[in-house]
């Protein structure tokens, strides 16, 4: 069973007699910073804090129970020897990504799937390889790092997913990417709904039905004994349809049944009620595992994904921040809060009525805002959990009542999800300034979640000390995230600015100088004008480096308040088409074609700065991303042995390709 601390406000030290209050749920969060927490508004993290508990464990055994990793079953396909373990499928990689404009590097893929390992769900979702060798090679490569690192703690690894249409080619190209997983996984669908087979596969119920099976019969010739079935659009199929492809599936291997609603049209009650009688009724359904994947078209994707867990489904697929096609997927982050606070009360149709997951909730916050800053995807300010403004009081009656007991207006810790707000000064009286050193930015950095390599910590590091000369007063918490952002989004640097002046004002032409450094470590010069500073910036870098963009979107946000406080920019282009970096493709999983966009971030206290840094990020981004094109190209897979060469080649460093930018964009 999953651990379930509680608020405890007959333990507070308030002197308020409150000995009648019940006790409120807060997942995952460790009892003895529940109770010191329920008296008083500061969280206490501070060994300082903690000795005056009487515990003497210090605040390191504090945070080490809130970091420890859950109980899970042992992974066998197709089984769960626990009948209230509820397995998490994250497919953030693969349809997360299919959201408009959230287009990923493999670099960028491969750090999110590291964080969702870390994180703790049992399957990863790492893309759809035949649609291009560099979504072959991206998901080759999650396989072959995060599918075998594995945790020395409790023999964990992750499974590693791909997913295929229900054709030989698909299921053969989905299988080399994902086999040297030590858990690999093929997931094969195929509609099942009349509007989909009449119009859109123009194929009858029994030609639908023996393309299935014939596709699961395949992916388990390849020898890959988990086997994932997906009937698209499940939600407005005819049942008994269902019934029976779904039992023919059984019988050619499919170990796991997803059931979609894949335009979210099901209200909660019918979904629940559809999982219950494809239970009940498909031929084989004890010896699969029934999953759900639900859309949010109708804002309802969460609320379904729990109803289906309800009814029997132990595996629900969702994505970090719920990002997805058109409105998105099942959130993540709220399936899991969700059972962690109500497993154990209102699920008892099924199992024993004690649903638990095995995800450690404390690294939702840091892998939420790795998505956020790598699809360029921002969450709205009171999305669920992880929104700007979900543990934040202002009305006047709530914020009395939050110091009076913090259990009356929250559920659950921020600590619990990983936002570990309250300690904003490492529990020392600690401000991040120009003379801080190593060891406390080190360290605010792991309270905050972020847990970074030797060369990105001096990358950071480095930067840190460059702002913290110029920002008064020190920099918070959320001064040092925007620096995390800006670093991650300027990885594998092709082109960097070294330079820049602008003039601007109520008389004149703006007018910028910009001074870059390319690939070939030569530094160019270049002075424009534009309609404005930040235009004359943009156009200069388009002149040095030779590419021709559209400006998708452009925003600016203060990351604190204040005239010294730093601008965080972010930047969506996309290449013009029929231009020398255009990146015009046909989705193969759709059919539609399909622009790919990338988005840059910079931060920076001075504005056109911060807007110059995003915008060469996102430049930077699509250099490498056309560069990889060109090398996959050169090498086009026409078998699967060359799809594997592919990927092998796409692993080139950087480095090894700097001369070849140069010719691209001379």
């Amino acid at each position: 069973m999953a651990t379930l601390y509680v608020w405890s406000s007959s333990s507070s030290s308030s002197g308020n007699n409150n000995s009648n209050n019940s006790q409120v749920a807060c997942a995952f969060t460790p009892s003895s910073i529940v109770r010191h927490r329920s008296s008083n508004s500061n969280v206490v993290l501070s060994s300082s804090s903690a000795s005056s508990s009487g515990s003497g464990s210090g605040s390191n055994n504090l945070m080490a129970e809130l970091y420890e990793r859950k109980r899970r079953p042992k992974y066998i396909p197709g089984v769960i020897d626990d009948p209230d373990y509820v397995r998490i499928f994250d497919t953030t990689l693969r349809d997360g990504e299919q959201s408009p404009g959230a287009t990923l590097t493999s670099d960028e893929k491969l750090e999110i799937a590291k964080m969702l390992a870390k994180l703790g769900v049992d399957i990863i979702e790492a893309g759809f390889p035949i649609a291009s060798p560099d979504d072959f090679a991206g998901v080759k490569q999650i396989a072959d790092i995060v599918g075998n690192d594995v945790y020395e703690e409790d023999d964990y690894v992750p499974v590693i997913c791909g997913l295929s249409r229900a054709n030989t080619k698909d299921i053969q190209c989905a299988w080399d990417a994902v086999k040297s997983a030590k858990r690999p996984r093929i997931h094969t669908f195929i509609a099942t709904s009349s509007i989909h087979m009449e119009t859109k596969l123009k194929k009858t119920p029994e030609e639908v039905t023996d393309i299935a099976v014939k596709a699961v019969t395949f992916a388990k010739s390849l020898g890959c004994d988990d086997i994932e079935f997906s009937p698209e659009d499940a939600g407005r199929s005819d049942p008994v349809f269902l019934y029976d492809i779904l039992s023919k599936v059984i019988v050619a291997g499919a170990t796991t049944l997803n059931i979609p609603d894949t335009t979210g049209w099901n209200m909660p009650w019918e979904f629940g009620d559809l999982l219950s009688k494809l239970r009940a009724n498909v031929v084989g359904a004890d010896k699969v595992i029934f999953s759900t994947h639900c859309q949010n078209d109708l804002g309802l994707a969460t609320a379904n994904s729990l109803s289906g867990a309800r009814n029997g489904a132990r595996q629900l697929e969702c994505t970090i921040n719920g990002i997805g096609e058109r409105a998105g997927n099942a959130s993540l982050e709220e399936i899991v809060m969700s059972l962690a606070l109500k497993g154990n009360s209102q699920f008892d149709i099924t199992g024993t009525g004690n649903l638990y997951t095995a995800v450690n909730p404390v690294y939702i916050t840091p892998t939420s805002k790795m998505v956020v800053k790598y699809s360029g995807m921002m969450c709205q300010p009171h999305k669920a959990i992880v929104g700007a403004n979900a543990f934040q009081h202002e009305s006047g009656i709530h914020q009395d009542g939050m110091i009076k007991n913090k259990s009356t207006y929250e559920i659950m810790t921020p600590e619990s999800i990983g936002l570990m707000r309250g300690d904003s000064q490492s529990g020392a009286g600690i401000v991040l300034g120009k003379h801080s050193g190593r060891n406390a930015v080190s360290t605010r950095l792991k309270e905050l979640g972020y847990d970074l390599e030797l060369d990105q910590f001096n990358a950071l590091f480095a930067r840190f000390k460059h702002v913290a000369e110029r920002k008064k007063g020190g920099l918070e918490d959320d001064d040092l995230e925007a620096l995390i952002s800006d670093q991650a989004s300027n990885q594998h640097q092709l082109w960097e600015v070294t330079g820049l002046q602008v003039t601007t004002g109520l008389t004149g032409i703006p007018t910028a100088t910009v001074k870059m450094c390319g690939p070939d470590g030569m530094e160019r010069y270049l002075a424009s004008t534009g309609t404005g500073p930040v235009d004359a910036v943009y156009k200069a870098i388009d002149q040095i480096i030779g590419v021709s963009v559209n400006l998708e979107a452009y925003h600016m946000n203060a990351v604190t308040e204040g005239i010294e406080a730093l601008a965080s920019t972010r930047v969506t282009i996309s290449p013009v088409v029929g231009g020398p970096n255009d990146s015009i493709g046909t989705d193969l999983q759709t059919g539609l074609v399909r622009e790919h966009k990338f988005t840059g971030s910079g931060s920076d206290t001075d504005i056109v700065t911060s807007s110059a840094r995003a915008y060469v990020s996102a430049l930077n981004k699509l250099l490498n991303w056309t560069l990889r094109q060109k090398k996959l190209q050169s090498s086009t897979p026409t078998d699967n042995t060359n799809n594997e060469e592919a990927a092998k080649e796409q692993e080139t460093e950087v480095t090894e390709t700097q001369s070849e930018v140069m010719q691209v964009n001379p």
